[in-house]
């Protein structure tokens, strides 16, 4: 299964504990107390973040800013042009270009992209390739107004809604 994590094709992928993530960056500071390992059988841990070991790096990506290179690879996969992914991300012409100049989205554009790039993962898985999904994505709805979900996407509740239509479709329940 594709995971939303791998859409974002440019990222340098390495494992991560939470350890190692919670002592990062604090320098010269006494250590962090020993935390205890997470039982490997808890049933009520399969699917959390805390068993996902990238996780903690993709927050710490986001919270710093996603390279600019993230924007262009999703645009790309997405087929859009580089003004409509702007604002689907909330960036006006002139902050675009500025993260252009600079290279780093700041962390709620990052938010944004991982969300939509999350969003497109799920859409193949369901819909069966990359084409379908595209063309899903962009095409406007009646479960959503007559929006296309991208649009709807472009708030975390939306985004929610787009997720569960997504799963519906892919287990064939009727909406």
């Amino acid at each position: 299964m594709i995971k939303w994590r791998d859409t974002l094709i440019h990222m340098k992928r390495r494992k991560v504990n939470y350890r190692d993530a919670l002592q990062k960056g604090k320098g010269d500071a006494a250590p962090a107390p020993e935390l205890p390992s997470l039982p490997e059988e808890d049933d009520h841990l399969k699917g959390s973040a805390l068993r996902e070991p990238e996780a903690a790096y993709m927050i710490e990506k986001v919270r710093d800013g996603l390279p600019m290179s993230e924007f262009h690879a999703l645009r790309e996969m997405l087929g859009l042009s580089e003004e409509r992914l702007a604002g689907l991300l909330g960036l006006s012409r002139a902050t675009l270009h500025r993260r252009k100049v600079g290279g780093i989205l700041d962390r709620a554009a990052s938010d944004r992209l991982v969300r939509y790039a999350r969003l497109l993962s799920r859409a193949e898985t369901a819909l069966g390739g990359a084409d379908s999904a595209r063309s899903w994505l962009a095409a406007p709805a009646i479960a959503f107004h007559g929006e296309c979900p991208l649009d709807f996407a472009d708030t975390e509740v939306g985004a929610r809604e787009v997720e569960a239509l997504l799963g519906r479709i892919e287990h064939g329940v009727f909406s």
